[in-house]
């Protein structure tokens, strides 16, 4: 193939061979400039602890980890502290693979245990970033997983390097562990934390453990969920969703409040009000599309809130139609709840191959486009000949979705419908789900009509801001909304902003 060069601005990096331009997105993400000063990392992700002395926490991380590997199917970990010594299994894969021998789990022994699973960004796949990562203190190792992003993390970065810190992975989450080693200093872990969260600046919710301890805490906006649980036996579980608390036998007690760190050991459970609560600021989108039908987030069903979400698309954007369609799996409460409001039958015509993983998270765009093809395949005997609204909780880039319309067409449907029960997505998420750089937003590319258009369908309506907020039936204040209006509750810096974000975000 002969040499190939690459040349540098900021925050793009240019194959002259191919004329190939890609975004770098964190430090160390170039494999061709490793010292590149590049954006952050951004990890959406699922955090599990769980503190049961007496008990097989290994095995109960695992049976919980399973039921949030929807958050995150690149790696897997888990670590384990019996009191002298932290013990880690973790490598690439989803749950099932990454345990698949029985010693692995056995040799996790131990009263506490965190587990993680993790989704990455392009150009993070290794398992060096596989989480959990640990860190020392002057009080010993502590291990810790992380969802969420740090909007800060470059200057942060900088700042510890100046100090004389090495860096071993390309994540946000060791800046985090450093962080709290460095301001240690002596005293109980979680005054180092409280002190670490005043330097931290973006989303994080993290379960961490010592050789005695289960630690949770979550950034002042609460923008990524976290709750606790209590065991039969009286232990507790902390975990990104309630959908993980019924496998594990756990009753809710309430979530992590913002701010807050909960320590939990052989005495109980200790609450320390760490930050003052900013604004409540949970992401909107997990509870459209992140978080698991059967979880609760502020108390509210997320399988009830999207099926209200497809009652008010029905009100907004009504359509003659003879059958209503999800795009499975994400897509059925909303459509059950359009066809409900609309008394249009609701059918199933695109069958799963439930073997495939969410497009969604799939970090590069010719893995998601093969992808949809191996996953879905359109029931000619449901469409052939009707008049079809095909409903999907959100578009990001168009792609799936004309891939989809087009399918349905083919099937031999007369008309193809699009209800897209969200409002259109414009702006990139900085706190924790991988979203495009904005110019590849198809909704800030395009007018609604003309997207329509563009992905083949013969009508198109998104659900609006202020039918999102009636659906899930609480107010705005309580969310971030900034992938649809652009006010971001914490200050993206603009350095980070610089080259994913076409317009400057206005202060909320």
């Amino acid at each position: 193939m002969g040499t190939v060069t690459y040349s540098y601005t900021r925050t793009r990096c240019r194959n002259e061979q191919t004329g190939r331009v890609t975004a770098p997105r964190g430090i160390g993400d170039c494999p061709h400039f490793p010292h590149f000063p590049m954006r952050p990392w951004r990890d959406a992700c699922g955090v599990l602890g769980v503190h049961a002395p007496g008990q097989d926490v290994a095995r109960l991380a695992y049976f919980g980890l399973f039921t949030l590997q929807h958050r995150g199917q690149e790696s897997a970990g888990i670590a384990a502290a019996d009191g002298r010594q932290l013990r880690i299994h973790k490598d690439m894969g989803l749950v099932q693979g990454v345990f698949n021998d029985e010693r692995q789990l056995e040799e996790l022994q131990g009263d506490i245990a965190i587990g993680h699973v993790r989704y990455s960004t392009t150009g993070t796949r290794s398992i060096r970033n596989a989480q959990p990562l640990t860190g020392d203190s002057e009080q010993g190792q502590f291990a810790l997983g992380h969802n969420g992003n740090l909007v800060n993390s470059l200057s942060l970065r900088e700042a510890l390097r100046d100090n004389g810190r090495q860096f071993e992975t390309t994540t946000d989450t060791e800046l985090i562990a450093v962080t709290i080693g460095e301001l240690s200093n002596g005293r109980a872990l979680e005054d180092a934390i409280g002190d670490a969260m005043q330097r931290l600046q973006g989303a994080y919710s993290i379960t961490l453990l010592t050789r005695d301890k289960l630690i949770g805490f979550r950034d002042p906006w609460g923008v990524r969920p976290l709750c606790i649980g209590r065991l039969e036996s009286g232990g507790y579980v902390l975990a990104s969703e309630t959908c993980a608390l019924p496998v594990l036998q756990a009753k809710l007690v309430r979530e992590v409040q913002p701010g807050e760190i909960v320590v939990i050991d052989q005495s109980g459970m200790t609450e320390i009000q760490a930050m003052p609560v900013a604004r409540r600021a949970c992401c909107i989108f997990e509870f459209i599309y992140f978080a698991r039908p059967d979880s609760l987030i502020y108390g509210k069903s997320i399988y009830i809130a999207r099926k209200r979400m497809g009652h008010v698309l029905a009100r907004e954007h009504p359509c003659d139609a003879d059958i209503i369609v999800p795009v499975p799996e994400s897509g059925v409460p909303h459509a059950i709840g359009f066809a409900e409001a609309s008394k249009v039958p609701f059918g199933e015509a695109l069958i799963k191959n439930r073997y495939i993983l969410r497009t969604f998270i799939q970090p590069e765009q010719s893995d998601r486009d093969e992808s949809v093809r191996m996953k879905f395949s359109p029931l000619r005997e449901a469409v052939e000949g009707r008049r079809v609204v095909l409903v999907d909780d959100s578009i990001v880039r168009g792609t799936t979705t004309k891939q989809l319309v087009g399918m349905v067409r083919e099937a031999g449907a007369k008309e193809v419908h699009l209800r897209i029960s969200s409002p259109p997505l414009r702006y990139p998420c900085f706190y924790g789900i991988d979203m495009d750089t904005q110019d590849q937003f198809i909704a800030h590319r395009m007018r609604v009509p003309d997207i329509g258009e563009q992905l083949g369908a013969d009508s198109i309506g998104y659900l609006s801001i202020n039918g999102l907020i009636e659906a899930v039936g609480l107010s705005r204040s309580n969310f971030c909304l900034a992938c649809f209006n652009n006010r971001y509750p914490i200050d993206i810096p603009k350095d980070v902003r610089t080259g994913k974000l076409a317009l400057e975000a206005q202060p909320l």
